[in-house]
Formats: C-alpha cells, sequence, structure tokens
C-alpha cells in the first residue's frame, strides 16, 4: 500500500505529541494561480493539511461564505477538471501538502466514479470530504477507491446526532475523523453545541483514529476549553473571509497559520 500523505503526517503530529491545523480554500478563488500561491504558502508556513473545496451550485452543508466563494468562483471559470489540473501543477513543483477534495456527490457520480477515482490518483489527491454521502451509501465509492493503490481515503464525518451511528461510521475510517462541531451549516462561528465535549469524548472512545474539529472556528482560542478531546482543528469560513478582506495577501496567510498552529 502507498503511504498516503495524510496519515503519514497525522501519524508525525501524534508522535510528536502535537495537534493538526487544516485550512479550507474554495479552488478558483478568484483565480487558479492565487490558489495554488495559498498552497504554497501555506505549505512553507507550516500548515498540516489543506481542504480544497470543488465549487458547487448547490453546497448545502456550507454556510453564506462559502456559498458565495463556490458562485463566485464558478462564474470565474472554476471547473472540477481545472482543479484537478491545478492539483497535477502543484505535485509537479513536488508540494507534498495533504490535500482534501470537499465537495458533493453530485459532482463524483457527473464525472464518472472510476473516472473520478483514476483522476484524483494521477493528480495527487490524498482525500475527500463529501458532506452529502451517508455512511450508508458509501459503498459504490469505497469499492471503487479500494480497487486501486494509491487512491485517496475517505474521510468521515460525524455530527452531535450521529449518536447511535457513531461506532459504524468510525469503525473503519481512515485520516481522520471531521468531527462537525455544530447543528446546521459552515461559517456560523463559536455557536458549538452545547453537549461538544460529551460527544467527543464519545466519539474518540469509539476510535484511535485522530478527531478534528470543524464548522465555526477561527482562532485557536475557540478550541482552548476542549483541546484534549481533539487532535486538531479545521477552520474554512473565517479562512476565506481573512483572505477575502486581505485582497489575497500572502504574508496574512502565513502569519495566520504561523499563529494559529503556535497557539494550538
Amino acid at each position: 500500500m502507498l503511504v498516503n500523505r495524510i496519515e503519514e503526517k497525522i501519524d508525525k503530529l501524534k508522535r510528536e505529541g502535537k495537534k493538526a491545523f487544516i485550512t479550507y480554500m474554495t479552488a478558483g478563488l478568484p483565480d487558479y494561480n492565487t490558489t495554488k500561491n495559498i498552497i504554497r504558502t501555506s505549505m512553507e508556513a507550516g500548515l498540516d493539511c489543506m481542504e480544497i473545496g470543488i465549487p458547487f451550485s448547490d453546497p448545502v452543508a456550507d454556510g453564506n461564505v462559502i456559498q458565495d466563494a463556490s458562485f463566485r468562483a464558478i462564474n470565474n471559470g472554476a471547473t472540477l477538471e481545472k482543479t484537478f489540473v491545478m492539483m497535477k501543477e502543484i505535485r509537479d513543483e513536488a508540494i507534498e501538502l495533504p490535500i482534501v477534495f470537499m465537495m458533493y456527490y453530485n459532482q463524483i457520480y457527473n464525472y464518472g466514479i472510476e473516472k473520478f477515482v483514476k483522476r484524483c490518483i494521477e493528480c495527487g489527491v490524498d482525500g475527500l470530504i463529501i458532506p452529502d454521502l451517508p455512511f450508508e451509501e458509501q459503498d459504490e465509492l469505497r469499492t471503487e477507491l479500494n480497487g486501486h493503490e494509491g487512491a485517496p481515503i475517505l474521510i468521515q464525518l460525524v455530527s452531535p446526532v450521529s449518536k447511535s451511528r457513531i461506532e459504524k461510521i468510525v469503525k473503519d475510517a481512515r485520516g481522520f475523523i471531521y468531527a462537525v462541531s455544530q447543528m446546521g451549516v459552515t461559517g456560523n462561528e463559536n455557536s458549538f453545541h452545547n453537549e461538544i465535549k460529551n460527544y467527543l469524548c464519545e466519539v474518540k472512545e469509539k476510535t484511535d483514529i485522530p478527531v478534528m474539529l470543524g464548522f465555526g472556528i477561527g482562532s485557536a482560542k475557540d478550541v482552548e476549553f476542549i483541546k484534549s478531546q481533539i487532535d486538531g482543528a479545521i477552520v474554512g469560513s473565517h479562512f476565506i473571509r481573512l483572505m477575502e478582506d486581505s485582497n489575497f495577501d500572502m504574508n496574512i496567510c502565513a502569519n495566520y497559520i504561523k499563529e494559529f498552529k503556535n497557539e494550538l
């Protein structure tokens, strides 16, 4: 089995007793050259993993910030195929930052599942997060992923309402578990579920896979009170706003990542 960049990085962090920091950026916002600059800068600043959001017309798990980012990226010509081309270009530059595609299942199904998986392997995509694909409906995609060496790993999501389903969701999980911090969509900062500590403890009890917390996080201070229950944090909407408000200033990108990592 080929070594997966996500698992390699997270294993290294675990051995060093460190937490992971993951950011999200919409592909092609405002253009693909800028997306590539963000990836390069993030790697140099010490980011552990990056989610690249594939722009979609109906991003049901996302709040206003990422919905708007997807809309503008699509209007600027962003597509799944162009994102694959960008991925191939950064891998050809020897950029080894672990990268996860966050996307919706319609995009994969429309592209063709086998063709999609093979393209991911060709372009160096390390993982997939598909918020609208329930665990019970993953068999077709999982079979295709398992049938190809070097295929991306499917990151599993759990939420405060997963309850009795948590055990089966995390049973054969790889990479990390994406623990959703709240009910609703991305971008609702600091509105964490009021039972979040108990929920995270329950997830941790059922798996040895690292647990990353996402949705509504802007700074390391937001997760200070639950730091012992998580293995890392994911920032999406806040990072997009930071980039847009600074006109995609790479110094601000680098400083934010360094500061967050240091505080985490």
